[in-house]
Formats: structure tokens, sequence, C-alpha cells
């Protein structure tokens, strides 16, 4: 058990938590048509599990369909404050998967690293690019700004 790992927690209230956040969690991903854990993106920066697994989640899916592993693919990530690697990694493809969730779960742990300072990195989130998330939600979009775009979008090549 994790009950709170990263210790005593007596700041609240507004002092705590200026509550910029949620205003848009369905809309910023996938319109009610996917799973979603209830966290939101807008108002918090990438150090927060809520904004970089779901980006990392995102990638995750994306890179196992683009590598033919999967016609559909659902990832879970499970975080505790305070604790740097994911409690829980699930994988769902649907019965599309050409190889049981097991095995395609342990393509992902041997692919990607997933502590928030190894998303932050690998997906470069500390770049300005946010901005471009206030329309038209997070995911799905191919960039056309010319500045990257949005790293999760682009499927990481995959060892088996």
């Amino acid at each position: 058990y994790h009950l709170p790992p990263s210790g005593r927690f007596v700041i609240g209230g507004p002092h705590g938590d200026a509550g910029l956040t949620g205003r848009k969690i369905i809309v910023d991903t996938y319109g009610g048509w996917g799973a979603h854990g209830g966290g939101a993106f807008s108002g918090k920066d990438p150090s927060k599990v809520d904004r970089s697994a779901a980006y990392a989640a995102r990638w995750i899916a994306k890179s196992l369909v683009t590598a033919g592993l999967a016609d559909r693919c659902l990832v879970q990530l499970s975080y505790a404050i305070g604790v740097a690697e994911p409690l829980n990694i699930h994988v769902d493809t649907y019965g599309t998967g050409k190889h049981p969730d097991e095995h395609i779960l342990d393509i992902v742990t041997k692919n990607f690293r997933l502590r928030p300072y190894d998303i932050i990195r690998e997906l470069d989130l500390r770049r300005p690019i946010y901005h471009m998330t206030s329309c038209f939600g997070h995911f799905g979009r191919v960039d056309t700004s010319g500045k990257g775009g949005f790293t999760w979008e682009v499927p990481k090549k995959l060892e088996e």
C-alpha cells in the first residue's frame, strides 16, 4: 500500500491548489469515446502525471498499433505521489492483438521508460507547446506549426 507515499499532506484549500485545472477534461482527450482516468491536463506542468502519463499512454498505444501489434489498444498507467515508477501498467487490445496482451505488455516494458522524468525527457515536454492544446484537444493532431508539434503523436520504433 502507498498511504500517502510522499509523506504528511497538510497544505490544502486555495493555498495548495489554485483550482485552475479540470475545466475541459473530456474534450481535451477523446471526447468521451475512450476511457479517462479523471485527471485534467490544462493548468498542470509536465511533472504531473495527469498530463505526462496520459501523453505517454497515447504514445505507447499509437506505437503498438503502428508496429502492427494490434488494431486497437488502450494503455493504462497508474502512479502514486512520491513513487517514480508506475504502480501498474495495463494493456488492452480489445482482442485485436497479434500476440496475447501479456506479451504486448512485455514489449511495452522493454521499450518505454515510464518514470515522470523519463517521459518528460523522451517526449520533450518542457518545450512551450501547450498553447497549441487549448483548441482541438491534445490527441490525434498532426503538427502544422513547424514547431515540432506533439511528440506523443509520433510512434516509437519498437524492439520485440
